[in-house]
């Protein structure tokens, strides 16, 4: 039976504050869709929905299924998929990370003390007596006065980095990186890009749980196991030969047996102004790689715009999560049903109320995105090989892990202050009863974790918010443990499995005001843009320059 859904209005105002007795009525939302399909989409029988195996078949025909009963025409020019080239290598014989010339000879064992992948396609690795070079943070940042690279040639050496930016612990948003706001710079797959920038053989980062925003366990089941790239001309030969990262204790060692203390090295490290250091040891590691090339997918479903179908407004949400991990209690399976078989759902039920709604003037998108647990893949290539002109992409509303914990009192912003979409999020929050606010831990970096960034590279922007830690029923001390809870207990584990008990009111607080938005830029005639002063103005300015608009 289809249960209704959202809460009416009268529903909603009894579990929030003070929705405004003047706001419209709410669209309807199905919250026995959002259980089924997380339910589905997460149950063992899809085995944790890995791209390039026999589950992202079956996950794929299923979104598919539910895209057509909501009512979406395919998406890609007949076809409900676009075809994203994969490459799967498979890391094997892996031998331990070894330091030598100092004090005492160290062996890092894999899994345990360390990870260790590559970004080449290439059958073997091996590094020999690879000098190892300390780069603190690894950033070269010409436009803030900052560069570690400066005065050292790590060409061919092994450099040990830092996670999150020099002034990650700051208390405000203030400091050369914005403070504890976490920069670009700061996030890991910069660090590995510019290390190879600079010609290092490898990039080993040190793990730590506080500027990485995760334990080591989320390493170790993110960075074991078949590793997937897009698959694209160079088979990416120019990257470093081994990236991975380092425990904090082992990182200590290394240092100590160097003849240095690690915490006076991190402080150093933290100061405009510091020269990256020379550690005197020497690095080996080696591994084969078994490569498997393959073809993932996004699926893609739309309603086709009425007056302006050239001009899209975009849904999105990743559909791929782990495969198999580490087990916990022999539950071998990452189900990922809060990541990201909940967004799903939450894909799946704005297709419904905008169908039923009716066309819009532009046309509404959804899409469900490959390997944004592999870096943002699946959208990356979108955004690379659109099939609607970015010029033309209007912006829209990326969903990763909706609310299970209940209705709230704040609505949060990633990348809070950067676009003009909070401009129009505002009053709609405001009718719920709910305030916007800036994310209360921007030190996580959430800004570059998810598919919305694919495209604000390119200058598309996206909303990627939802609700805060101020619960309607238990404040922000509960939303806040639930936070937590959440981060350490099921994040990227087993145990981030389907609950029937859970309180989807708060998920569809956050689905009515994506639902108002999506409508509101679709029957509309403005082009959103990002704030003055923001990273990707210009982008945007340029991609939108000699467009013709009906504004």
């Amino acid at each position: 039976m289809r249960v209704s859904l959202l809460l009416p209005m009268a529903a909603l105002l009894s579990t929030t504050a003070a929705v405004a007795q003047t706001a419209p009525a709410a669209p309807d939302i199905s919250v026995q869709t959002l259980r089924d399909v997380t339910k589905t989409l997460s149950s063992d029988d899809f085995g944790g929905r890995k791209p390039g195996t026999p589950d992202e078949t079956k996950t794929i025909d299923y979104i598919v299924q539910r895209f057509k009963a909501a009512g979406l025409q395919p998406g890609n020019h007949g076809s409900w998929f676009q075809d994203v080239p994969v490459v799967q290598i498979t890391a094997k014989n892996l031998t331990p990370l070894t330091i030598t010339g100092g004090k005492t000879p160290l062996s890092l064992d894999y899994r345990k003390d360390m990870v260790v992948a590559t970004y080449r396609v290439t059958p073997r690795i091996d590094i020999k007596n690879s000098d190892i070079v300390f780069v603190g943070y690894g950033i070269d940042a010409p436009e803030r006065g900052w560069n570690d690279y400066a005065g050292v040639d790590v060409k061919g050496k092994t450099v040990i980095i830092l996670v999150n930016d020099p002034d990650w612990q700051s208390s405000d948003l203030k400091g050369p990186f914005e403070g504890k706001a976490m920069t670009y710079y700061g996030r890991w797959t910069y660090k590995y890009e510019e290390a190879a920038r600079q010609g290092a053989a490898a990039a080993i980062i040190v793990h730590q749980t506080a500027p990485a925003a995760y334990g080591w366990g989320v390493v170790q089941s993110s960075w074991t196991g078949p590793q997937q790239e897009l698959d694209v001309k160079g088979d990416h030969m120019d990257q470093s030969q081994a990236i991975g990262w380092m425990q904090k204790d082992d990182a200590e060692k290394l240092f100590a047996t160097a003849g240095k203390d690690f915490a006076t090295m991190e402080a150093a490290a933290g100061k405009k102004g510091f020269h990256a250091v020379p550690l005197g040891l020497k690095a080996s590691v080696s591994f084969d790689n078994d490569i498997a090339r393959m073809k993932s997918h996004n699926v893609i479903g739309i309603l086709p715009g009425t007056k302006r179908p050239d001009e899209t407004v975009f849904y999105t949400a990743h559909w791929d999560h782990l495969g198999h991990c580490d087990p916990v209690d022999g539950d071998g399976i990452c189900n990922g049903a809060r990541d990201n078989a909940s967004g799903v759902a939450g894909l799946v039920a704005l297709a419904e109320a905008q169908a039923k709604a009716g066309p819009a003037a532009r046309t509404l998108a959804f899409m469900s995105v490959t390997d944004e647990e592999a870096g943002l893949l699946g959208s990356e290539y979108y955004a690379e090989h659109p099939i609607f002109p970015l010029s033309k992409m209007v912006g829209g509303v990326n969903m990763d892990v909706l609310n299970t914990d209940g209705a709230t009192k704040d609505f949060v912003i990633t990348g809070y202050g950067k676009s003009e979409l909070e401009d129009l999020v505002k009053p709609l929050a405001a009718a719920q009863g709910r305030v916007v606010e800036p994310e209360p831990d921007p030190e996580r970096g959430g800004y570059f974790r998810s598919d919305h960034f694919s495209f604000a590279k390119l200058g598309v922007p996206m909303l990627d918010g939802g609700s805060g830690e101020d619960l309607v029923n238990g404040g922000t001390a509960a939303g806040h443990a639930a936070t937590l809870d959440y981060i350490e207990h099921r994040y990227h584990k087993p145990q981030d499995e389907y609950n029937p008990d859970w309180d989807w009111s708060g998920a569809v607080q956050d689905l009515q005001l994506y639902y108002e938005l999506g409508r509101e830029l679709a029957d509309g005639n403005a082009w959103p843009n990002w704030y003055q002063g923001t990273e990707f103005r210009a982008i945007r300015d340029k991609s939108r320059a000699g467009v013709a608009t009906n504004e």
